[in-house]
């Protein structure tokens, strides 16, 4: 009797594995070749190892790292470091498994460089390496979506980055030129702003200065001058030391004066 409980727990044990599912991770039972609808996540999962497995993917945002050759509207071929931001949905990983398998980075893979080719082929190769950029990625981005739609639901993307674009050598001495002049230009447009300042400066001084004669000209009335040559015969008079004072005898213009 304890020799066939002991044969049954022996069996028991043979049949019978578990699976740790870890932080970031999510697993899904596989019996006899069907998924079953249940995610698990951190902990362990037991199976029959005879007829079941448990399949484990990432539930973290993953990057698939690419170097293609992309097309252009005028027929050229910009080189470029891709990165594609993705991640599981978590209760749409049995259906992703199902529908993709475990090798559905090279489906998503695919779907960008067809994405890719199509939504590039509508711009200009130097809208690759402008602020055209982020309008070219996000394209692509929603193309893919609708492409891996029709083929599983469950991949989120998240971005689609292009970078370290290498334009065609005489397109990129074109651009760089044409900026270089730019900057010319700029720099060039700086100066003569900076000159027509100082000449308005220079105008206003003018003015003002002008303006100054002008209002102490109009100023200087024939009995204001009388009125200041009187002030200063005074000041002259009330002085201790010897003086002369000389005048045209009409008026009393301060013609000269002397002092001991």
């Amino acid at each position: 009797m304890k020799t066939n409980f002991f044969l049954w727990i022996g069996v028991l044990a043979l049949c019978t594995n578990c699976a740790v599912i870890r932080p970031g991770e999510a697993g899904v039972k596989l019996t006899l070749g069907k998924f079953s609808d249940d995610v698990s996540t951190q902990g362990t999962v037991l199976y029959n190892p005879l007829v079941s497995k448990v399949l484990k993917e990432s539930t973290q945002t993953k990057n698939i790292k690419l170097i293609l050759s992309l097309p252009s509207k005028e027929g050229l071929s910009v080189n470029s470091e891709i990165s594609i931001l993705y991640r599981l949905e978590q209760s749409k990983i049995p259906s992703v498994l199902e529908n993709l398998g475990q090798g559905y980075e090279s489906i998503i893979t695919s779907v960008f460089r067809s994405a890719s080719s199509d939504v590039c082929a509508q711009f200009f190769a130097k809208d690759m390496h402008s602020g055209m950029r982020a309008k070219i990625e996000e394209e692509i981005k929603t193309k893919m979506e609708v492409n891996l739609e029709k083929q599983a639901d469950g991949i989120e993307l998240i971005a689609v980055l292009m970078k370290s674009i290498q334009l065609p050598r005489g397109l990129a001495n074109s651009i760089e030129r044409k900026l270089q002049a730019e900057q010319d230009a700029m720099r060039m447009e700086f100066v003569l702003q900076q000159a027509r300042l100082e000449a308005d400066r220079k105008i206003i001084d003018a003015e003002g200065e002008r303006d100054a004669q002008k209002i102490l000209s109009e100023g200087l009335t024939e009995e204001i001058i009388k009125i200041r040559s009187i002030e200063a015969f005074n000041k002259l008079s009330e002085s201790p030391n010897g003086k002369i004072i000389i005048t045209d005898g009409k008026t009393p213009f301060l013609i000269g004066s002397e002092g001991n």
